[in-house]
């Protein structure tokens, strides 16, 4: 039940300190489903530090694996954990970089909307901040507005985000609430975690007028009364303000953990809000069941091309870029009791060392990629799914690639490609259309891309008919519509559609007005299960409601685990 309230809104500042990828992110998501819980309506604003005006242009490698929005946003992935968390769409109000912020006060300058003053950092850069901390509150007519400042306290490049902050809680100390994540390391050789690193973060934090209301302390190993201790004297945090976040096997857990040590009664608390109930049961069911044995185990193979510049010397592998793909498999894989191993391989390598590394899948995934490289790798991949009944799931290029497939060793167009690999081929079965404003953002120059949510319509008797409505996913059931977030330039060229068609391939799912192949398969009497999609329904899966086509990818996988375990 929503809380009532007649004042003003709250805001709930999080910042990170001693090193990066700490965990703000997830703290400030853990937070907000807390408080969504316990009735407040919710909004969030993530601060990047950058100056690209979005996530899109950003290499996956750098920065992980961009976040789509329904409204076309290319965000952070800490928008995914929002979404996930919170259980509401995230878009443009969530999320701004420092160069959407400077480009705004120059174009303000530029058509003298400052009436003629002198330009400056301060106030005008501070200004914007937190005109844009207002607008997230207002998008959700939010009760409380949590705001993450990326990046990490005393970097010259966030400063103004934490001014922004400094001046608000001047400004309304009573409506303010500051959160710092920080960092306790464990030294092996001492056997003790050591507070100074945190001691010097909040002082850096400090130094800019900013004093912390509570410590979330990330760490490896409990720390103990003194150290609680230590850290409250040290940093002017209250005792009971200083918050264990012990490192956990998913990040699902940590909302638990943390309404065990009332991390959001005492925010409610210092904001004179009331605490009322809290409606936890369905996620803490969900997370028991996370840690119960699984009773089935499947492997699927990734056949992506951002792998091998991850690997280390040690053989790890960076997983960000396909974060919300692994998320979706997660979700699946909890939902039905199935423990998925995950096999990473680097596309280029199949390229070169032949099929071994699929050659155990129960199932195949080509997901997002851009580019050339590793397409030969993908296609192969894909033939191989397709020639040996392995379940196929293609997403975005992984759809496009699996018509070049098909196009190629089906119905025998050789030399079939897309413009994005060659952009002279003579048989463009992929291709760039000319810009048409209903259809596609433009980004930059000589760039424009569909972005955002689009309506499919499905084909009545096809596999992804079948998938959507099992689920209760078709939001139209009359014009057989669903929705999925897109990401992506090039489109299936219609003048091929025919010769597909005739030849038994399916276009199950297609734009409303029949110009867009969103949606390809094979028959079930041709394959058990080969499908792919134009659109992402991985950025619209959630842990407590798994996006259907991944549920009936896995269980395609297991039923073929199955049939090959009677075979033996």
């Amino acid at each position: 039940m929503k809380q009532t309230l007649k004042k003003t809104p709250k805001y709930i500042f999080v910042s990170g300190g001693v090193l990066s990828g700490i965990g703000k992110g997830v703290t400030a998501a853990t937070i907000g489903l807390l408080l969504k819980k316990r009735g407040y309506v919710i909004s969030t604003l993530k601060c990047e530090n950058y100056l690209n005006y979005d996530s899109g242009t950003i290499n996956p490698i750098e920065h992980g694996d961009p976040f789509l929005c329904d409204d076309g946003l290319e965000a952070d992935m800490d928008l995914g954990t929002y979404e996930k968390f919170l259980n509401q769409p995230m878009g443009w109000p969530n999320f701004t970089t420092i160069g959407q912020i400077y480009k705004t006060v120059i174009d303000n300058e530029r058509n003298m909307k400052y009436g003629g003053e002198d330009v400056e950092a301060i106030p005008h850069v501070t200004n914007e901040i937190i005109n844009r901390i207002h607008k997230a509150q207002e998008s959700n007519d939010a009760d409380i507005t949590i705001i993450e400042l990326g990046g990490t306290v005393g970097e010259y490049q966030n400063a103004l985000y934490y001014e922004a902050c400094r001046i608000m809680k001047v400004l309304e100390p009573q409506n303010i609430f500051n959160v710092h994540v920080t960092y306790l390391p464990f030294v092996k050789h001492l056997g003790e975690p050591k507070t100074k690193p945190t001691q010097l973060s909040v002082r850096t934090l400090m130094s800019m007028g900013i004093y912390p209301d509570m410590l979330i302390v990330r760490s490896e190993v409990p720390f103990d009364k003194r150290r609680r201790y230590l850290l409250g004297m040290q940093t002017s945090v209250a005792v009971e303000n200083v918050i264990e976040a012990l490192d956990v096997e998913s990040v699902y857990e940590i909302p638990v953990n943390f309404e065990k040590q009332q991390v959001d009664k005492k925010i409610l608390r210092k904001l004179n809000l009331p605490i009322g109930q809290i409606r936890m049961k369905e996620w803490k069911t969900f997370v028991t069941n996370l840690e119960k044995p699984k009773k089935n185990k499947i492997k699927i193979s990734i056949v992506g091309k951002y792998f091998s510049t991850n690997k280390t010397k040690d053989g790890f592998v960076l997983l960000d870029a396909y974060a919300a793909l692994l998320d979706a498999l997660k979700h699946a894989s909890y939902k039905q009791n199935i423990e998925t191993i995950l096999n990473y391989v680097n596309a280029e390598e199949l390229e070169e060392d032949g099929l071994n590394s699929i050659k155990n899948s129960d199932g195949i995934i080509v997901p997002i990629g851009w580019g050339k490289r590793g397409v030969v790798g993908k296609i192969r991949a894909i033939k191989y799914a397709r020639e040996n009944k392995v379940p196929y799931l293609g997403l975005c290029y992984g759809m496009q690639l699996a018509c070049i497939e098909y196009a190629r060793n089906v119905l025998g167009i050789t030399d079939a490609n897309s413009t994005e690999i060659d952009k002279n081929t003579i048989n463009p079965v992929i291709h760039d259309i000319p810009l048409d404003e209903k259809y596609q953002t433009v980004k930059g120059e000589d760039v424009s891309m569909r972005l955002g949510a689009y309506d499919c319509s499905l084909k009545k008797d096809s596999l992804a008919y079948y998938i959507y409505d099992k689920h209760n996913a078709i939001k139209d059931k009359r014009k057989r519509l669903v929705s999925e977030r897109h990401r992506h330039r090039y489109e299936f060229n219609n003048e091929y559609r025919k010769d597909f068609e005739d030849s038994g391939f399916v276009f199950s799912g297609t734009s409303p007005d029949d110009f867009f192949v969103e949606m390809i398969e094979l028959p079930k009497r041709i394959h058990p299960f080969f499908i792919a999609t134009q659109g992402h329904p991985e950025y619209k899966s959630k842990p407590l409601s798994p996006h259907p086509i991944f549920l009936e990818f896995e269980k395609a996988c297991l039923d073929k685990k199955r049939k090959g375990q009677d075979i033996n």
